[in-house]
This record gives C-alpha cells, sequence and structure tokens, in this order.
C-alpha cells in the first residue's frame, strides 16, 4: 500500500507541475486525465500495465472533452 501512496503522490505533482505550461483547455485536459486515469488504473488493477492503460484512456478522455471546450470558447468568441 505503501507503494501505491507514493505513485499517486508522484503522478499528482507531475499534474501539478504540468498544468502550469497548459496553453489550452484539450493540453490541460489530456494532463489531467493522464494523471486520474493512471492513478485509477493502478488502484483498480494494481500493476504497471493497468497503469499505463489508466493513464493513456484518461489522457485520451481528457484531450477529447478539453479538445471540446476550446471549440466552445473559440465560437463564443469569434
Amino acid at each position: 500500500m505503501k507503494g501505491i501512496a507514493g505513485i499517486a503522490v508522484a503522478l499528482l505533482l507531475i499534474t501539478v507541475v504540468g498544468l502550469a505550461g497548459c496553453q489550452s483547455d484539450a493540453q490541460t485536459g489530456a494532463l489531467i486525465g493522464v494523471g486520474v486515469g493512471a492513478a485509477a488504473g493502478q488502484a483498480i488493477g494494481g500493476d504497471t500495465e493497468s497503469t499505463l492503460i489508466g493513464g493513456a484512456v484518461g489522457g485520451a478522455g481528457g484531450y477529447l472533452i478539453g479538445n471540446e471546450r476550446d471549440k466552445a470558447k473559440a465560437q463564443q468568441n469569434p
């Protein structure tokens, strides 16, 4: 359990530091999605493969949501 907590803290720190460089909602969404997905994958599967799959799925989902937010903002501010 100690290892899982360490991984979760590391993912959280990477996410927070990475958010500082994001220029768009798509980038922000992808970064948050990777962090949350990887943490969920580790919690559910408990192995590296699950962590990587969770991170990939979370990143893709976060990017898609953020990209749609960017499109909506562009339409509101032509």
